[in-house]
């Protein structure tokens, strides 16, 4: 997503989640030895997930700090706070679950690196690669420019998603269902992937309201930028239209909760 003037929209940075097709590595069965739960499987681990079940995420306290415009250093940190707030959150609600949690890794770059998934999108301001789990943030000058914590904060939490969609084991649902797919088919399951992250990285926002804080009339503006502007840097239509990206950042937002967030039995009108 471009950035738009902070003092009416404020500014929103782009995301994107890579994977390498198909997945392998996650294994089913009995995990009784461990008092871990099965990961689901198939159709069933994105349109029945347990982690839909798992009430409201804690209200965390992140002291995340605040950014200063073009500073690198800050930005780092904040990040770093963010990601730990994130870990922390999502450790509790996989506990609920039984299933396995892990943390992802963290790199920052000063330019679009290739990963293990392949290239860094140009549209991309950081991105998520399903093969080394690792979330890739880029700290340029664009980036910099905008030094407001919510708007990074949802970012970073979108990217996040991506990880809890990989652990749950959505992401590999998804990537087999693409597997030699038409266009048509990976670009309607792109967009379910995508919004997803965008609910579930709102859900987190909503939990970390008070300490970051998010004031509701820059939320308002945030979901009203994206309504607008959201589609802009993805003419393909892999992440949805701006109204189905608002859509689900306000329901996970409204909900605090992965309950909200099942874009995979969602109609189709609402994952467009």
């Amino acid at each position: 997503m471009e950035t738009a003037n902070a003092s009416t929209s404020p500014d929103v940075v782009t995301s994107v989640s890579q994977q390498v097709t198909p997945l392998t590595g996650t294994t089913p069965g009995s995990t009784a030895a461990t008092g871990r739960q099965a990961l689901p499987r198939d159709r069933a681990a994105a349109t029945s997930s347990p982690l839909y079940r798992t009430g409201t995420l804690p209200t965390m306290n992140c002291q995340a700090g605040q950014i200063r415009a073009g500073s690198a250093a800050s930005y780092r940190i904040f990040v770093q706070r963010i990601v730990n707030c994130l870990n922390r959150a999502w450790k509790t609600q996989f506990r609920k679950t039984k299933l396995a949690f892990s943390h992802p890794k963290l790199r920052f770059s000063t330019t679009k690196v290739n990963t293990p998934c392949g290239r860094w999108p140009s549209s991309a301001g950081g991105l998520y690669c399903s093969s080394n789990r690792t979330i890739y943030i880029g700290v340029t000058r664009e980036v910099l420019k905008n030094p407001y914590p919510a708007n990074h904060a949802q970012f970073i939490a979108h990217e996040y998603g991506h990880h809890v969609q990989q652990l749950a084991g959505i992401m590999d649902y998804y990537a087999t269902s693409v597997w030699r797919a038409k266009s048509a088919t990976k670009l309607a399951f792109s967009r379910r992937l995508e919004l997803q992250a965008d609910c579930l990285g709102s859900a987190f926002l909503r939990q970390i309201a008070g300490d970051l804080p998010v004031e509701q009339a820059q939320w308002e503006a945030m979901v009203s930028w994206v309504n607008s502007n959201g589609h802009k840097n993805w003419p393909k239509n892999d992440h949805g239209k701006g109204r189905s990206q608002a859509y689900w950042m306000e329901r996970g937002f409204n909900s605090g909760s992965p309950s909200g967030c099942n874009t995979w039995t969602a109609p189709t009108g609402r994952v467009a």
